[in-house]
């Protein structure tokens, strides 16, 4: 079955946000547990958000869940290791979910493009909001952590 437009950018968000969680679930302990107890909240509002949105994109847009990336997650951990070894640990963790936000965003962006069945829109526009959020969150603890 092909998606139309409108079900690939909302299939989009639904994986950026899944992989935002995912990678934060992933790197608890590589964080300093102020960090971790800092932004918790956010991931734990996020993946209630994501569960609504599933729920409303299945029965709105006759989008079924799927499988994630595998592949890529693996890519995606050794890569931040990798860069561990010449950083704060925290901090490259920081940076990379930021590139998380940074790309969520974006589906966001071109979800908003689509039109949308009504109740999709206030949850949408929450998950912009609390993208926003996390995003000046985790400015800020990067500002302040640096030497």
């Amino acid at each position: 079955m092909f998606l139309d437009n409108r079900q690939v950018a909302m299939d989009s968000v639904l994986e950026a946000l899944a992989d935002s969680i995912d990678y934060f679930q992933d790197n608890l302990e590589r964080l300093r547990p102020s960090l971790r107890e800092t932004l918790k909240p956010h991931y734990e509002t996020r993946a209630k958000n994501l569960k609504k949105l599933q729920e409303l994109a299945r029965r709105h847009l006759k989008l079924l869940p799927r499988d994630a990336d595998v592949e890529r997650d693996d890519y995606m951990w050794l890569w931040s290791r990798l860069k561990s070894f010449v950083g704060n640990e925290s901090q490259v963790v920081i940076g990379e979910l930021l590139e998380q936000e940074r790309v969520l965003m974006q589906a966001l962006a071109t979800l908003y493009t689509h039109p949308l069945p009504n109740p999709l829109e206030p949850v949408v526009e929450q998950c912009w909001k609390d993208c926003r959020g996390l995003i000046r969150e985790l400015y800020q603890l990067q500002k302040q952590r640096r030497p």
